[in-house]
């Protein structure tokens, strides 16, 4: 489409503001104008921008009402409001968008376009004539696009000079700022410095309001920040006094240093000590990618000793390994994953993300803390799968999934989880062309789901995994291995029927799945026998109790109760599906089956009765001790 047609095309209608719908009310001489100094310049203020004025309110003849300057009883501090966003009486609203900035106008409005608006979003102040006629004097000294930093407009920030990247400081970023300050009136609280002032982000180092208004700025940004009263705290900054209403803090932040608490409670740190080249976080291994790193390892003792360095033990060669997959310390892969190419990094990390759950170096303790000194020298992207053919495709899916069935036997489920989820993602992008390729394809996602669900199971998510074998099943009804699969969760969960049910339909769908399903029956009656006895030996000697002991009997059953899955390793469960594989077939005899279908009703009724005895004994308890408050 070329931009003439794009020109012809309706343009999509703005919906109407409460402020609109307000102007609609406005009828001719409601509002008048009378320029009493003209401005400097052509621009008028929009929506959007801030708008700083002075203002004095005088009857039809003369007499000062209200006035926000000194020489007529005010304080001498301007309003400041943001056009389309602060509550503003009507005529106002539609007066000053007129006007240009140093300019004074003089405003005669009715009552209904100030204070006797109906539904007026301002109330009037004490002792307001709001039922007469009245003169606004509207002093425009300032406007300017406006950053609103805080939902109440309590912070606002009119940039000066642009900044350079996108990126803005947080907690708990290191930062570095000039800044000035002065009051509402114009008078200096605070010159500036000729070194800049240092600050941890989120220690209250700074007044809240300015911190909230830096936390919007960019590296080498100079800005105005407007901050209001309620974010005016006290700071190793500057001294807040009772009587300040407002302050205007000018700010260029001159550099801040980017640190992440990358767990939120402050074991994991990630300390920039040297920016990197490109833009955070676009320019960033986020996905699984090939690094090269150069690091020094030193334990957090006093001496900082440093139990490996690639510079000097490697021959300079620095350590090369692909993300996503294990091959270094969880604490380490975290941090490198949020660096840019060329960064140095420093990262304190705790011994459970370091080195308690991977191979330790020598001389590395356990439970010990370490620091790394992490430099990326760069990173490959995994490759991109638009133009490949299907082939192609499916052998870059079958490397990823390979990966992933080496992490699941490492037990690293999780990871293994998002490797096949990875590929699954891609897959939504790939369209077989014929038949075959559909056939082909189709197997491919069934396996990876089925992966996915052993992985879920294993990571005590059964229903979860249940949910992911019926994308399967949905699918393709009558597949096996998804039957198999879902009906192991189902026992994990103690949903025995459904999970019988599934491996009876896996025997009438394909024969040959007989022995696999049989020793999963098997399985499933073991279990539920399991269960039953259980719960008959928590029951057993309830009833031996005296009344006032079945509460306490009643909290020891709880506190012995375990979930069906932590009472024994389905150890089938789990095994990913490889296609040049087959699963080990079991034989069951006989006569043990037959015994296990006659047992289980009789059990099944014993359980229930147990239940019915355990209501009843309750209930009389209830009534006991009822009758016994009567007679007390």
């Amino acid at each position: 489409m070329d931009a003439t047609e794009q020109n012809h095309l309706p343009k999509k209608k703005k919906s109407e503001t409460e402020d609109d719908k307000r102007r609609k009310k406005i009828v001719a001489g409601s509002l008048l104008k009378a320029l009493v100094r003209p401005g400097g310049g052509e621009s008028s203020p929009v929506d959007g921008d801030q708008v700083i004025y002075h203002c004095t309110v005088r009857t039809l003849d003369g007499i000062v009402v209200k006035s926000t300057r000194s020489e007529c009883g005010g304080r001498g501090l301007p309003i400041r409001d943001v056009l389309g966003k602060s509550k503003m009486i009507l005529g106002l609203l539609e007066g000053i968008p007129t006007m240009h900035k140093a300019e004074i106008a003089m405003f005669k409005m009715k009552p209904e376009m100030h204070y006797a608006e109906k539904d007026c979003p301002v109330s009037a102040p004490e002792s307001f004539p709001k039922d007469d006629e009245l003169h606004f004097e509207i002093e425009l000294l300032d406007f300017a696009k406006a950053k609103i930093a805080s939902d109440d407009l309590g912070v606002v920030k009119k940039i000066l000079n642009e900044g350079e990247g996108w990126e803005s400081p947080r907690e708990p970023y290191e930062v570095k700022a000039r800044i000035s300050a002065i009051s509402g009136d114009g008078q200096v609280i605070l010159s500036q410095k000729e070194e800049p002032y240092f600050f941890t982000f989120g220690k209250s180092e700074v007044p809240k309001g300015l911190e909230i208004g830096i936390g919007t700025m960019a590296r080498k940004e100079k800005a105005v920040i407007y901050v209001r009263k309620q974010y005016l705290t006290e700071s190793p900054l500057m001294h807040i006094a009772q009587d300040l209403e407002e302050v205007h803090f000018e700010v260029e932040l001159v550099h801040f240093i980017q640190v992440r608490d990358m767990l939120g409670d402050g074991r994991l740190i990630k300390r920039r000590i040297r920016d990197g080249r490109g833009e955070f976080p676009m320019d960033c291994p986020l996905q699984d990618s090939r690094l090269s790193v150069h690091y020094k390892g030193m334990l957090l003792n006093e001496e900082k000793t440093v139990f490996y360095d690639s510079r000097t033990e490697n021959n300079d060669h620095p350590l090369e390994f692909s993300s996503g997959e294990g091959l270094v310390p969880e604490g380490f892969e975290m941090c490198t994953r949020l660096m840019l190419p060329e960064e140095i990094a420093l990262v304190t990390c705790p011994p459970d993300y370091a080195y308690d759950k991977f191979p330790r170096p020598p001389g590395v303790p356990e439970g010990a803390h370490v620091q790394w000194e992490i430099e990326l020298l760069g990173f490959e992207t995994p490759r991109d799968w638009t133009g490949l053919d299907f082939q192609s495709i499916m052998n870059e899916a079958e490397n990823i999934r390979s990966t992933g069935n080496r992490l699941f036997k490492e037990g690293k489920f999780e990871l293994a989880k998002a490797k096949y989820e990875k590929v699954l993602r891609e897959f939504n992008h790939v369209n077989p062309q014929d038949d075959e390729e559909g056939k082909v394809f189709g197997e491919a996602r069934n396996m990876l789901h089925l992966n996915v669900a052993a992985c879920l199971l294993k990571m005590g998510e059964w229903r979860k995994s249940v949910e992911t074998c019926n994308k399967v099943l949905e699918a393709k009804p009558g597949h096996v291995k998804g039957l198999y699969r879902r009906g192991m969760a189902y026992m994990t969960g103690g949903e025995y029927e459904d999970a019988r049910n599934d491996f009876n339909m896996m025997i009438k769908v394909d024969k040959s799945s007989e022995g696999d399903a049989t020793a999963a029956l098997l399985k499933l009656k073991q279990k539920e026998q399991e269960a039953e006895s259980k719960a008959r030996k928590q029951f057993k000697g309830l009833f031996d109790k005296k009344p006032g002991e079945i509460t306490e009997v009643g909290s020891e059953i709880k506190e012995e109760s375990k979930t069906i899955e932590e009472i024994d390793e389905i150890k089938d469960d789990g095994e990913i599906e490889e296609e040049e594989e087959e699963r080990t077939r079991t034989v069951v005899g006989t006569e043990r089956k037959k015994w296990s279908e006659k047992a289980w009703p009789i059990m099944k009724n014993v359980v229930v009765q147990i239940g019915i005895q355990l209501g009843v004994a309750l209930l009389g308890v209830l009534i006991f001790q009822f009758v016994s408050s009567r007679f007390t």
